[in-house]
């Protein structure tokens, strides 16, 4: 990234054209949407963009965070899974190449910072992972000298986003580690069932310490009870972020 860059953030909801889009499971969904050649997103990785949509009349917004790296210019990608009770992704799921969506921000969520930490610990839910992928992506792209532990919790093995992404990390990246959880676990699954417990979280996540934080998000329940749990087993409050 050079100096000339343009570093895009909005306050008031602006039109971003739809270049690309690509198929990542079942109900996800990864889209593209343009960028001026020379700008990028002005965002730190875990910030969110709000996606401005008109339902029945009613103006609806929800937070997205982008899952391509920060710092990329021409374009941004937002990774959307949809929902039948969802009205925004649904919206989302439903434009065409070439169509503009409305969007403000970049919004400062809990995000990373170069330096905040040395053993980093992921536990997302399902769309969860979205902020996660972005830091994930972020920090082995630098070669930061930071361990990473994710725990990856999902329905079913269909549910994986980005799996293959994942299983490439763990190859290729001596410092990322990965633990998947289904619900719903085929035969022969060799990963976690369940829901994600204490004991999970022991095995794979950095102990607390100075030097580790521990990244949450999924449906608020799952957030809610990790949040608890990860507190019970002695991880400070200041070390878990919700991005």
């Amino acid at each position: 990234m050079t100096s000339s860059t343009a570093r895009i953030k909005t306050k008031t909801p602006s039109p971003y054209k739809l270049l690309h889009i690509e198929t990542d499971t079942h109900d996800t969904k990864t889209f593209r949407f343009e960028l001026a050649a020379d700008a990028t997103l002005d965002m730190l990785p875990g910030d969110f963009l709000y996606i401005h949509a008109t339902s029945n009349g009613k103006q609806l917004k929800r937070a997205y965070t982008p899952s391509s790296l920060p710092g990329t210019t021409g374009f941004f990608d937002l990774t959307v899974k949809r929902y039948d009770t969802g009205v925004v992704s649904k919206y989302l799921h439903d434009q065409r190449i070439g169509d503009t969506v409305l969007m403000s921000g970049p919004n400062p969520g809990g995000h990373w910072v170069d330096g905040m930490a040395t053993r980093v610990g992921f536990v997302a839910g399902g769309t969860g992972i979205t902020p996660m992928i972005s830091i994930i992506r972020w920090i082995l792209h630098l070669k930061l000298d930071v361990e990473l532990f994710l725990i990856f919790a999902n329905k079913t093995e269909a549910d994986i986003t980005f799996r293959q992404e994942w299983e490439d990390n763990t190859q290729q990246f001596a410092n990322f580690h990965c633990h998947h959880v289904l619900e719903q676990p085929p035969p022969g699954w060799s990963g976690g069932t369940g829901r994600i417990t204490a004991n999970m979280l022991q095995q794979h996540l950095p102990a607390p310490s100075p030097d580790t934080c521990i990244f949450l998000c999924g449906p608020p329940p799952m957030v809610d009870s990790v949040e608890t749990t990860l507190k019970e087993l002695g991880y400070p409050e200041q070390a878990i972020i919700l991005p």
